[in-house]
């Protein structure tokens, strides 16, 4: 039987096999998985108060937030990945009809770590934007004060905005919520600990 450190090349459903025997999860690149690194204090904070934010502020409505626990699959360009937070419209659209497979989310925010950042910030915003139900995209430093966020315009261009002040509110107009900066970083101590 063959092991995931001595095999290079995987087909998804191979991927999909192992990560359902797997004690921790990676995430898969056309053919190649990755192996995830673990979460700061900061970044589980920041995603547990924005979730449960979420949670209330979407009462009602027609969203619905997932946590990192569920996995999306970028068809144009075979990956899997696990977004720290996801929100869909309406139903899930899941992938081979999979519990744990998303493939339609709406926004998709990501905490930024010093192993990911750059990745975050470029190819992976690369791969999410071929998704067509992607209206948003966050990413949140968990370092300090800074939130960036793209949102996608009727005519398909994204346009950009930085958040760099707590008292800056941030329109998700995906899915009509407004949060301010002071609340995504509550109870953030920023220092010079290893993540």
């Amino acid at each position: 039987m063959q092991t995931a450190a001595a095999k290079t090349r995987y087909t998804s459903e191979e991927y999909l096999a192992l990560e359902d025997q797997a004690e921790f999860k990676s995430e898969y690149h056309n053919g190649e998985i990755i192996p995830m690194t673990g979460a700061s204090f900061n970044h589980n904070r920041i995603i547990t108060r924005l979730c449960a934010y979420l949670l209330q502020a979407l009462q009602g409505k027609n969203y619905e937030p997932f946590s990192s626990d569920v996995r999306l699959w970028i068809a144009k360009y075979r990956k899997f990945t696990y977004p720290d937070l996801m929100v869909i419209e309406g139903q899930p659209q899941p992938y081979q009809d999979r519990t744990d497979t998303l493939t339609n989310p709406k926004l998709i925010i990501e905490v930024l770590s010093k192993s990911t950042q750059d990745y975050d910030q470029g190819d992976k915003f690369k791969y999410y934007r071929s998704i067509p139900d992607l209206q948003e995209y966050l990413l949140i430093n968990q370092y300090e004060l800074d939130v960036q966020q793209y949102t996608k315009t009727d005519s398909d261009f994204w346009m950009f905005r930085a958040y760099e002040t707590a008292a800056d509110t941030i329109a998700l107009t995906s899915i009509d919520v407004e949060l301010t900066v002071a609340s995504l970083y509550e109870g953030i101590t920023f220092g010079s600990a290893k993540s």
